[in-house]
């Protein structure tokens, strides 16, 4: 620590607390010192050569000099492998039990002195050494897994390890969680380990709040996921390749995952990206499904105050004509910054102000921390005391609840490891829902403590429950928001059975789709933010955690008014459109950047009620197949190069693509467009793909284009469903989905199928598999002529 570190902890928490900091600081420090001996002396492992192998149900166990790898085919075409006997299970990532193995895939001699076990989609190849080949049908390579290499501390202890792997040259890597880089993935490496950036952060800034071990690998051979399970501190290093590299030869991408402990097992989904996504959530859950009021667009700000700003700011959208759903109140609602409370001064009625808001179509939704203020008289601290045995906070190794420095001040918290904290836990949320609120966000859940120098976080020795296992926050860090989100979203569902919770967290790992999804986070304000609010909306999609979007303006700073205009026509096409700003940020209501951004603003979410039956349907379906509602370019044509590479633009489902104006000043931009023709929604004109046209790009408006053929889901004037067609080509057919709102409960959800077609001159729509009439009125809009140039 140096000085600079000292007044940036000052400046970044208050004098106080950032004294308070430094002490924390400190004092995580000394308890790692004392509990965690240096690694000291370590023996290399490799696993040596083969020596024998045994055929299992869907592939069996491959025995080497020094280790031994396991290899199963799940039934439904994943590939799991482990070495050293580790099993899939205990695991945070997966849903439910072991999936079943795949009777028809066997362990079997390969020629080369190996073995192998083939599938219907696979064949997984494994060498005399231990290196791993995963190839399709046809003897493609998909990705190699050379033989690994552990280092084990001779006097006991955390074996560390690290697996390098090998992809086609012409491979894009995408994924890791929530990444400011990406969406595609450069050379560089990647940090495992989920971290608080300390206030706002940029396109150059790793880690973030959710990352998580998940990549997904693009390249002409086809498209894989592949999931290292396990939570420890990691790091995944990444090289693209490059093709004719060195005498005319390829020089293949390279992948190499190391960890500081933990099991070494690996998780593989290979085909379509759609069928990638689909098994992923087969193995990992599928997502949460939001409530329909969740889709539609929403509004916080850290420092709303009081019942009366937050009343001004409704009557504000009101009294304009502005739609809105949802108001967020941050820890500025709280009494003292604690968790479960409300400030009697400020918030003298918040059931009242509910009940009120609600009337008009808004529901409130609430933060909540994890940390709780470790002081006599306050209630859930002394009600967590009593929890099972020990009480419900994490521990020192000396058996004393582990303190940290957040707003509260002296903080301890909740082990959500432990089954009976995660119960105490969501009992909790009852407060929530008696003052009225809807749902809730969880925040600071990585987790933090405010640290003046080094990791904002608990001391790595901490002691964790770990369903019951043991073991210290090493393990325990990245599952920290995982588990916690589990705790919330259980006891939303027991408090209200009849109502689907709302929940996202700003962190997480694998699998937290289940409990519902997530945010940007504190994005800086400028153009660099409205790049990255894009790259981690998509890259988080691509690992299964679909429902997400930015702070739209930027968390801190104050946005110009066509930046806070460009971020906002992004937001209007993300699932979680909401404005959002820090204490001192400016405010972000529509009417605060003069009338000309109200104006456009006001068109803005004009569409994205206009919308809202589609977004409706497209939450559905990714409950069902797993399938972001926010899709890179190239998801149904991953072969093509030119859109693998393209980063600037996003299919919303498979009918639109939109096309954000990330520059300053831009009133044109180059769209990069898949196979196909695609209408520009806005002047009608159509445009054949593949290829990259230039598209105008006024301040009032994006480039959003419409699929010919297909059906879309809109709200029409009257309020009602109706079908929006966009014609298809001569001689081409089309089609969508339509699955209606049947509320906020947990109604099955029925998918109607429409298909789209030229007819004697004229647009037919048919509904797919029933003679029926259509039972929606149906616009069409396009032209089945040629199409412009």
């Amino acid at each position: 620590m140096d000085g600079r570190d000292l007044v940036r902890s000052v400046k970044s928490v208050g004098s106080v607390q950032g004294m308070r900091a430094v002490r924390s600081a400190w004092r995580n420090r000394r308890a790692d010192a004392r509990a965690l001996a240096p690694r000291g002396p370590e023996r290399a492992r490799v696993p040596g050569l083969l020596v024998g192998a045994e055929p299992e149900p869907g592939g069996g166990v491959v025995r080497f000099a020094r280790s031994q790898l396991r290899i199963r085919v799940a039934a439904g075409g994943a590939v799991f492998w482990s070495w050293d006997a580790a099993g899939p299970l205990p695991s945070y990532a997966l849903a439910g039990a072991e999936p079943e193995p795949d009777p028809r895939a066997r362990l079997e001699p390969d020629t080369n002195g190996g073995w192998m076990v083939v599938s219907e989609r696979l064949t997984v190849v494994v060498s005399r050494h231990g290196a791993v080949e995963l190839r399709t049908p046809g003897g493609v390579l998909l990705r190699r897994e050379l033989p690994p290499r552990w280092w084990e501390p001779v006097e006991g202890g955390a074996a560390r390890w690290v697996q390098r792997s090998e992809v086609p040259a012409d491979a894009r890597f995408f994924g890791l969680g929530g990444r400011s880089g990406g969406p595609r993935l450069r050379e560089g490496t990647y940090r495992l380990w989920n971290t608080d950036p300390g206030g706002r952060f940029g396109p150059a800034d790793d880690p973030l709040y959710l990352t998580m071990p998940v990549q997904m690998v693009v390249s002409d051979a086809g498209t894989h996921l592949a999931f290292h399970d396990n939570t420890w501190s990691g790091g995944v290093t990444l090289r693209e390749g490059e093709e004719g590299a060195g005498s005319g030869h390829d020089r293949l991408g390279t992948c190499e995952v190391r960890m500081e402990g933990g099991p070494l097992r690996c998780w593989v989904v290979v085909g379509t990206p759609a069928r990638v996504l689909r098994g992923w959530t087969a193995l990992t859950g599928a997502p949460a499904l939001p409530p329909a009021w969740a889709l539609g667009p929403q509004h916080a700000r850290w420092g709303f105050g009081s019942e009366r700003e937050v009343r001004r700011v409704v009557k504000g959208y009101r009294d304009r004509g502005l739609p809105l759903s949802v108001l967020h109140l941050d820890i500025d609602h709280y009494d003292a910054h604690q968790v479960f409370t409300v400030d009697p001064e400020r918030f003298p009625d918040l059931p009242g102000l509910a009940k009120e808001l609600r009337e008009e179509g808004v529901r409130l939704v609430s933060i909540v921390d994890p940390a709780v203020r470790a002081s006599a008289g306050n209630a859930v601290f002394e009600s967590g005391l009593e929890v099972g045995a020990e009480g419900a906070f994490v521990r020192d190794p000396q058996g004393s609840p582990v303190l940290g420095e957040v707003w509260p001040g002296e903080c301890v918290y909740p082990d959500f490891t432990d089954p009976m904290v995660r119960d105490w836990w969501g009992a909790l949320y009852e407060e929530r829902l008696g003052q009225g609120f809807s749902g809730v966000w969880h925040d600071m859940n990585e987790p933090v403590s405010f640290s003046a120098f080094g990791d904002p976080s608990l001391p790595r020795s901490s002691r964790h429950a770990l369903e019951g296992r043991g073991g210290d926050h090493r393990e325990a860090h990245n599952v920290y928001a995982l588990a916690m989100a589990r705790a919330g979203y259980e006891g939303l569902r027991r408090l209200r059975p009849d109502e689907r919770p709302f929940l996202f967290s700003r962190s997480g790992w694998a699998g937290m789709q289940r409990y519902g999804g997530t945010w940007s986070g504190d994005v800086a304000t400028g153009w660099p933010g409205l790049r990255v609010s894009l790259a981690l909306v998509l890259g988080l999609g691509l690992c299964g955690v679909p429902y997400s979007g930015p702070d739209v303006g930027g968390f801190d700073g104050s946005p110009s008014p066509e930046l806070y205009l460009r971020w906002f026509q992004l937001g209007a096409y993300m699932p979680l459109f909401r404005t959002h700003a820090a204490i001192g940020a400016g405010r972000r209501e529509p009417w605060e950047f003069g009338p000309e951004v109200l104006a456009r603003a006001g068109e803005i979410l004009a569409e994205r009620e206009r919308l809202l039956p589609y977004f409706v349907t497209l939450a559905h379906l990714a409950r069902l197949t797993g399938a972001p509602y926010v899709r890179p370019v190239w998801w149904g044509a991953s072969g093509d190069r030119e859109l693998r590479d393209c980063e600037d633009a996003f299919l919303l489902g498979d009918s639109l693509l939109v096309a954000p104006v990330l520059e300053e000043g831009a009133d044109r931009r180059q769209v990069r467009l898949p196979r196909g023709r695609w209408y520009d929604t806005a002047t009608g004109k159509a445009y054949e793909g593949p290829g990259q046209v230039v598209v105008d790009a006024p301040l009032s408006r994006i480039p959003v284009l419409a699929r010919a053929g297909a059906v879309i889901p809109v709200r029409g004037p009257g309020g009602g469903l109706e079908l929006e067609v966009w014609a298809p080509p001569a001689g081409r057919t089309g089609g969508g989905l339509v699955v209606r709102d049947a509320g906020d409960g947990w109604e099955r959800a029925e998918v109607e199928r429409y298909t789209s077609r030229l007819g004697a001159g004229r647009v037919v729509v048919e509904r797919d598999g029933t003679q029926e009439l259509v039972p929606y009125p149906v616009r069409v809009r396009g032209r089945s002529g040629p199409a412009q140039p």
